[in-house]
């Protein structure tokens, strides 16, 4: 029986494909079962073959495509771009000349039969590989990769309940309520809680002078519940609810270090007759407020970093961008340092107060409690605040004398008598304390609060930053007591009621008795 042309040349090709073993097909037998599968292991085994073939063709050709493609694309430039007639090439050539003919002497290290044109590009590609290695290596050897994770502590603060529902967090140091003299009322900074209170102070020297130092959480930092609706004049009541709560006798001190001055001028402005006085360490202001010179802005912005700009510019602006920025650094679960979290300037104390592990450990745990429940919400808030309208300016804390008309008509006044005046602003003392080397809250911010509210007290520290002077520093603080209250006369003495009750019911039973004889 003839085999076709096409069969034929069929079993020619899978012969052609595997080993010659002997075996011949023909059109009328198989042959035995077992040659059958072997023939079949081989076929599929050249077919493999001839796949990774395949593979390894078709990877020359795509990478030959490639490097026709770069070619393509170089000529192109090279026919459209840099042609004479160009206009990158009219407006670049001059500058490219002189650089060239500055730089020609370079070209006699180059070896001879190199065309310069050709050795440079690769000697800078080189040079910027070599140098992301080398920054790659120190990163991994630096000591500085040691990361610390946050840890969130259990709860531990005391709280009140507000008339409003809420809960506020707050924390007490000093001497106690019935033998204060002077009590001191903080609200906190911004990524700071209760726990800063006035870092590093010593129990010794409050009681010294008899201060009774309270310190509390802003709605939704620490362990107080966030407010739906907060504001400045919101934050007042709070300071105000929480000293009737806790028995302040008579007024309290306010004290407002850096963001934290935002709440102690709306104490100011709104229950000034709580208020005895107020303490400001380099207190903030709004940096876009329309009544400062453009002198005290320039001089506010000048320092500041750019990403400190840009924040500032989105919780003007953009403030649901706040959000990822600060997902990535102090919510992102690790420590870091101040200046970087803060996006801050730092002078020549600050920096190496920062380097102190003590103060290390203050700013770690404060950062810890600050952000323990986790709810960026208050953050953005806070940066809100500090750059937006307050519902009050600084002119209102100014003393002025204002007088009551009684008549419409000024010529008519005679009639009534002269009018009736009264004084209005802030009456209590102002003391404000600013390094003239800080760079987070410049001196300009300052002289701006020394021009509207020229009764302030202002005290100018040389070679102070943002930090040293606040921070763990016991001169500092024994000098900022003694200029607040006068020297020290320790806490008020008490009388034990119970001996006076136990005396009272002796003199009575003894007047008793002597009357029965």
């Amino acid at each position: 029986m003839e085999v076709s042309s096409e069969s034929k040349s069929w079993r020619d090709e899978l012969a052609s494909l595997v080993e010659d073993t002997g075996i011949r097909f023909n059109g009328e037998s198989i042959g035995d079962a077992l040659t059958v599968t072997d023939s079949s292991e081989a076929a599929e085994e050249a077919e493999a073959e001839s796949l990774k073939e395949q593979i390894k063709g078709f990877a020359k050709a795509w990478g030959e495509m490639v490097v026709e493609l770069g070619r393509g694309c170089r000529d192109v430039v090279q026919q459209t771009v840099l042609t004479e007639d160009s206009y990158i090439v009219k407006k670049t050539r001059g500058s490219l000349t002189e650089v060239s003919e500055r730089l020609r002497f370079l070209n006699e290290y180059l070896p001879e039969d190199r065309d310069p044109v050709h050795v440079w590009p690769v000697i800078l590609f080189v040079f910027v590989v070599a140098l992301a290695v080398l920054n790659v290596n120190n990163n991994q050897d630096s000591p500085l990769s040691i990361v610390k994770k946050v840890s969130i502590h259990p709860p531990s603060a005391d709280r009140i309940l507000l008339p409003d529902g809420r809960y506020i967090a707050y924390h007490e140091i000093g001497v106690p309520a019935n033998q204060s003299r002077f009590s001191l009322i903080i609200p906190h900074s911004f990524l700071s809680s209760r726990l800063a209170g006035i870092p590093g102070i010593r129990m010794s020297l409050l009681e010294e002078f008899g201060v009774r130092l309270i310190s509390f959480d802003l709605p939704g930092f620490g362990e107080s519940d966030p407010h739906p609706n907060r504001n400045l004049n919101s934050s007042a009541l709070d300071m105000s609810h929480l000293a009737d709560f806790l028995g302040v006798k008579g007024k309290f001190w306010v004290l407002g270090y850096s963001s934290g001055a935002l709440h102690a001028w709306a104490a100011l402005k709104y229950i000034p007759d709580k208020v005895a006085g107020a303490v400001m360490f380099a207190p903030l202001i709004n940096p876009y407020d329309a009544s400062m010179t453009k002198e005290e802005m320039s001089r506010t912005w000048v320092n500041w970093t750019r990403r400190k700009k840009m924040l500032y510019y989105l919780a003007r602006r953009f403030p649901k961008f706040l959000g990822y920025f600060y997902r990535q650094t102090f919510l992102s679960g690790k420590h870091g340092r101040i200046d970087k979290w803060l996006s801050l300037s730092l002078g020549k104390k600050d920096k190496d107060l920062l380097e102190k592990l003590t103060f290390e450990e203050i700013w770690h745990r404060d950062v810890e409690e600050s952000i323990r429940q986790g709810n960026i919400k208050p953050f953005v808030e806070e940066a809100i605040l500090q750059v937006s309208n307050w519902g009050f300016s600084l002119t209102d804390l100014q003393i002025q004398n204002k007088c009551l008309k009684k008549s419409i008509f000024p010529w008519l006044q005679f009639i009534y008598g002269p009018p009736e005046c009264e004084l209005t602003g802030f009456l209590g003392p102002i003391h404000i304390w600013q390094g003239m080397d800080d760079m987070v809250v410049p001196p300009s911010m300052t002289d701006y609060v020394a021009r509207i509210l020229p009764n302030a007290i202002l005290h100018r520290l040389p070679e102070e930053g943002h930090f040293s002077y606040f921070f763990l520093c016991d001169e500092c603080h024994s000098k900022i007591f003694s200029t607040l209250f006068g020297p020290p006369q320790g806490p008020l003495e008490t009388v034990d009621n119970t001996l006076t009750e136990n005396n009272d019911l002796e003199e009575s039973a003894q007047a008793v008795s002597s009357a029965t004889e």
